[in-house]
């Protein structure tokens, strides 16, 4: 049943007994292996900080909490180039037919390699973030990319892939028009398209793509190893097309099948495909359409991914969708870090979580997802901010001009 009681709405996923074939076939430990071993030899490459904020954790009445801070990864501000560097080695090596063994950076990166396979052109749409991470893989390697944004994209977005080479084609309309057109313009063109959505036909790619980004799961495992913890007991994940969501739900529910983490998934309100398709209760994937007008742009995104839905309507144990307001104060929370807690400088996409977090902690009326969560002093929670400071102007006008603020009912009472 859908709960609406106060700015941020949410539905419980009642199935009790998931399917979990599809989270082990896709995300068990060799694949995550595999992901992590070609990752680490990319230049450059570390992992990503795990930051605990110890002081909110204790505000907010949970046992820890942690962040996995995805804007250091690689320099590209986002966690997207996991998957579109592990979706492009794979690629690679089946051009190259040796998809039955493990190839390193140094030999995609060969004369010899260069010489077989010639310059291949990658192409791909985004909302910025994806476009710029496949842009840097295909630079890294040799190749050409061609990314398709939207019209309403902003251009330190647009600058920020331009700088890895890639040729910008603009389409007058939202994020979803644009996945079309380069499906089209690939079929025309002979492209390589590397999309982290699925459509009919279309599934090895996507899957690469969310099996890339296990590799920052498999990061924070050890990490919380080194705390002495197992596994966080709560996960509250965003979504735009589902991708990453269903990534880190199957990864942790292929690992602790018994005992998985309560995950959360969340969502911008004007593009909240995930959860109108719960909402609809017949199991399909259900589109929004229109502007999808959100300052999340990494999330407003209105086709879920069916590939993606079909683990998360399985596993996910909540879908949540909110206004912009709550990324905004997500953002904020970061910025001002209690006295003791690290300073995380985020994004709009990426402290929605947060904003979810702390408005179901404190707001009257979202007693019974509280419950449901079991949220309480012994909660380990993990979040993942899956960008930095991505679209600077903006960033400032919420952090330093208070844009997108909170309506005083809904103000924090601590």
């Amino acid at each position: 049943m859908e709960k609406i009681k106060s700015s941020l709405k949410y539905i419980c996923n009642e199935k009790q007994d998931p399917d979990l074939r599809l989270c082990r076939e896709l995300f068990n430990a060799d694949i995550a292996r595999k992901a992590r071993k070609f990752h680490r030899q990319i230049p450059d490459y570390h992992m990503s900080p795990l930051l605990s904020l110890p002081n909110l954790a204790q505000m907010l009445g949970v046992g820890g909490l942690w962040v996995k801070d995805e804007a250091k990864r690689l320099k590209l501000n986002s966690f997207k180039v996991l998957g579109g560097s592990f979706a492009i080695y794979n690629i690679l090596k089946e051009k190259l037919h040796k998809s039955d063994r493990e190839l390193s950076f140094e030999q995609l990166t060969s004369p010899e390699v260069k010489k077989e396979l010639g310059v291949i052109t990658f192409a791909t749409a985004t909302d910025g973030n994806h476009g710029r991470g496949v842009a840097w893989a295909a630079h890294q390697l040799g190749h050409r990319s061609i990314v398709y944004v939207h019209k309403n994209t902003s251009l330190p977005r647009i600058e920020a892939i331009r700088g890895y080479g890639a040729e910008i084609r603009i389409v007058d309309g939202n994020y979803d028009d644009a996945v079309r057109q380069v499906i089209e313009d690939g079929k025309i063109n002979g492209w390589t398209v590397v999309s982290d959505t699925s459509w009919d036909n279309y599934t090895q790619i996507p899957t690469w793509i969310m099996q890339g980004y296990t590799t920052l799961l498999s990061e924070t495992q050890e990490q919380l190893a080194a705390q002495g913890l197992s596994r966080p007991s709560h996960v509250f994940v965003q979504a735009g097309v589902g991708a990453l969501a269903a990534a880190v739900i199957g990864f942790y529910h292929a690992l602790f099948p018994d005992n998985p983490p309560k995950c959360v998934v969340v969502e911008p309100e004007s593009a909240d495909c995930l959860y109108r398709s719960i909402a609809a209760g017949d199991g399909k994937a259900h589109a929004v359409t229109g502007k999808l007008d959100t300052i999340m742009a990494g999330l407003a995104c209105g086709e879920p991914s069916p590939l993606a839905w079909n683990i998360l309507k399985e596993c996910a144990g909540c879908f949540a969708t909110c206004p912009d307001y709550i990324a905004a104060k997500g953002m904020r929370i970061y910025a001002t870090p209690l006295k003791g807690d690290p300073f995380i400088i985020s994004g709009e996409s990426g402290a929605v979580t947060l904003g979810a977090l702390v408005s179901i902690i404190q707001q009257k009326g979202l007693e019974e997802l509280k419950n449901f969560l079991h949220l309480n002093d012994e909660s380990q929670v993990l979040l993942i901010n899956t960008e930095g400071n991505t679209d600077p102007l903006y960033f400032r006008k919420i952090i330093w001009e208070g844009a997108n603020p909170v309506p005083p009912e809904f103000w924090s009472n601590f």
